[in-house]
């Protein structure tokens, strides 16, 4: 892999299984299960310190794609290369668990994600102050609301200094403040030399942020490049 590349993706192909009703023990043994390839044979290469949109309807294999670059699904064919550290914000509940403190989740997340003692120590304050959580974070996960667990691993994986930041979509948990402060938090990464991955719907967003942009849709790359002539060629197929 050239040392210029944050991403290489050869020949990828992810296949699901789908039940229409569900089965009982014996059916699921014997019956045919139909296939679905929500990813087939994505060529991708993505440089270091680019800011690359991906867009597509509902269904084209966006998470998928983003999943299977981070790390959180396996490809059913193919091969994926990354160079550098990988923070996502795609589930940012993945790592915690329900019966340990915020506190605890903080340091159990912040260590899946790459992070030494010493920088959660150094960050642990401002983890917690830019998620708001404030007297819960030694209360249990599982007293916490949906909202609540989404800001904290969002908080954690935005203070995570990654090489590589890949986002579905800007969060929208919490209120009107933390929503701003995400926002403005995102638009920092942004400006500097990190490598990020951004899927959303909001092509407005993707245009002010993304200089290069991917169309995907039913699991195929349909074209790559500047990201207004992209979006123009996306709302030209769903006209």
């Amino acid at each position: 892999m050239k040392k210029n590349l944050a991403v290489k993706l050869s020949q990828i192909s992810k296949k699901y299984y789908l039940h229409h009703d569900k089965p009982t023990l014996i059916e699921s043994i014997f019956s045919r299960k139909e296939e679905f390839w929500a990813l087939s044979n994505i060529n991708l290469e993505i440089k270091t310190g680019s800011k690359i949109g991906i867009i597509g309807p509902n269904g084209a294999g966006k998470s998928t794609l983003l999943k299977i670059i981070t790390g959180i699904a396996t490809p059913t064919k193919g091969k994926v290369n990354t160079q550098g550290k990988i923070a996502s914000l795609i589930d940012v509940e993945a790592g915690f668990h329900p019966d340990l403190s915020g506190k605890d989740n903080i340091y159990l997340n912040g260590l899946l994600l790459g992070m030494s003692k010493y920088a959660l120590d150094e960050k642990f304050n401002k983890i917690v102050n830019f998620s708001g959580i404030g007297k819960f974070v030694n209360a249990p996960l599982h007293t916490y609301s949906s909202g609540m667990k989404l800001r904290l691993g969002f908080s954690v994986a935005v203070f995570s200094d990654p090489d590589i930041l890949i986002i579905d979509e800007i969060i929208s948990a919490g209120d009107e403040e933390f929503q701003r402060k995400s926002f403005q938090k995102m638009k920092s990464f942004f400006k500097d030399d990190k490598t990020i991955i951004f899927a959303s719907h909001n092509l407005a967003e993707i245009k002010q942020l993304c200089p290069i942009t991917v169309y995907i849709s039913r699991g195929q790359i349909k074209s790559k490049g500047q990201t207004k002539k992209v979006i123009t060629n996306y709302l030209n197929n769903q006209s």
